[in-house]
């Protein structure tokens, strides 16, 4: 399981570095966001150890388990909070998320806000578009981010850096990158999380600048425990 992990990393990394070299861009405008959701502190151990530092994770609790131990053991770790965040979460995740790229809805924009004041901590944070419009998926639609992107900036003054977006499966990804990066673009937000296991390199020629990539470096999850 270490040597696959390693070798999945390693391929995943190369993959990256030939779609951004095929749109003429510098590799290094791409992080690579490990999504480490489901595998315990055993099997990201060896990916660390080969020296990757950039991590997500979908939940608080999860994360909380894992996370402080191999902090202990490896410098250098970014950690990023890429599943939907439930405001009487916000204490704990902005202890321990350096990213929050899942900000959707003024309520939560206001509890971050006021928990990174208490903690005097602000972890760079990502608004989450639903550019699929889909009803059962977390995100702000399209017609509403510049109003709350503004706000959150603006009003809350949160430290917004960039904008994420998870495609509906069954559509051309292509077409949501490209809709993400005009609304990014219209309002000065230079970062984009966009992209997954399946389309990663696409994601890539469209400008993203993280790429959240966990079955293909990790393996297949098993959500049954």
């Amino acid at each position: 399981m270490a040597e696959y992990a390693v070798e999945q990393l390693n391929e995943v990394v190369a993959a990256i570095n030939a779609a951004a070299a095929s749109v003429d861009r510098e590799t290094a405008e791409v992080t690579l966001v490990a999504v480490s959701k489901t595998f315990d502190a055993d099997a990201i151990h060896p990916t660390l150890a080969a020296g990757h530092r950039v991590f997500g994770e979908n939940r608080v609790q999860e994360a909380q388990s894992k996370w402080p131990g191999l902090r202990a053991a490896f410098d250098g770790i970014e950690l990023h909070l890429i599943g939907p965040l439930q405001s009487n979460k916000v204490r704990q995740a902005v202890e321990l998320f350096d990213v929050i790229e899942t900000v959707d809805r003024p309520k939560l924009a206001r509890a971050l806000a006021s928990e990174m004041e208490k903690q005097a901590k602000r972890p760079t944070c990502f608004i989450q578009i639903n550019t699929g419009e889909e009803d059962q998926k977390a995100g702000v639609l399209p017609k509403e981010a510049d109003e709350f992107i503004a706000y959150c900036r603006d009003e809350l003054n949160l430290p917004v850096t960039g904008l994420m977006c998870i495609p509906p499966v069954d559509e051309e990804p292509s077409l949501h990158f490209a809709l993400l990066r005009k609304i990014a673009r219209r309002n000065g937000l230079t970062q984009l999380s966009m992209g997954m296991s399946g389309d990663f390199d696409v994601a890539v020629q469209f400008g993203a600048t993280h790429v959240r990539v966990g079955s293909a470096i990790f393996g297949a999850r098993d959500y049954s425990t």
